[in-house]
């Protein structure tokens, strides 16, 4: 009589060392939070991800709020450190806006739906995860909007209130870029770049001659 196979064991079970469970269950949280926002991630759903059970992920990482704050911040630090390294020290120039974009899908790409668990708006108000996570939105504002002003001041306008719209736009933009991006993950960070630079200089020869 043949002897039953040997069901292959799941990741986070015995034997595995306890950094690589923890990255196990920050990846798979991650991916939870990220698509499913905080309010409706389920921890129950976390655990069956890695193979492990729920009272494990509070031996491990707490709370639903410390876990998500684990998540974060890792991210938060990538993605800042992207762009300030995108923007560089020696000025905003034309072509910024496509090496932020560059550096931000690189600093995502293999896990694109961390840019969810960084911009999540359905986390609980006043607590330390909303803290954590206005506090990277509020620094990567900033270099958008030193960023956009210089590029305005370069054609010309120093009007302060094109400035802060443009950083409006320029938000939103990468916001809903990132969001087809995901959406396609057959796209590496290099196409999508260049496809974002054929979609501005589309945009640009929208633009009358005269109005630029």
């Amino acid at each position: 009589m043949a002897t039953p196979a040997t069901p292959p064991s799941k990741a986070g079970t015995k034997g595995v060392p306890r950094e690589q469970r923890a990255r196990q269950i920050l990846d798979a949280a991650a991916e939870e939070f990220g698509a499913r926002g905080y309010a409706a991630a389920s921890l129950p759903a976390i655990a069956a991800r890695v193979g492990v059970t729920k009272t494990l992920l509070h031996q491990y990482f707490g709370t639903k709020e410390e876990l998500y704050t684990a998540c974060l911040v890792p991210v938060g630090d990538r993605i800042l450190a992207a762009v300030r390294t995108a923007m560089g020290p020696d000025g905003t120039t034309a072509q910024t806006p496509l090496r932020v974009l560059h550096a931000l899908f690189t600093a995502l790409e293999g896990q694109r739906e961390a840019w969810f668990v960084l911009y999540d708006t359905t986390l609980p108000p006043g607590g330390e995860a909303a803290r954590l996570a206005a506090g990277y939105w509020s620094a990567i504002d900033a270099l958008a909007a030193s960023g956009t002003a210089q590029l305005l001041r370069d054609t010309g306008s120093a009007d302060p209130l094109d400035a802060d719209a443009l950083m409006y736009v320029w938000r939103d933009l990468v916001a809903t870029l990132v969001r087809w991006w995901v959406k396609h993950p057959d796209q590496t960070p290099d196409a999508m770049t260049e496809r974002c630079a054929r979609l501005f200089a589309a945009a640009a020869a929208l633009t009358p001659a005269a109005d630029r």
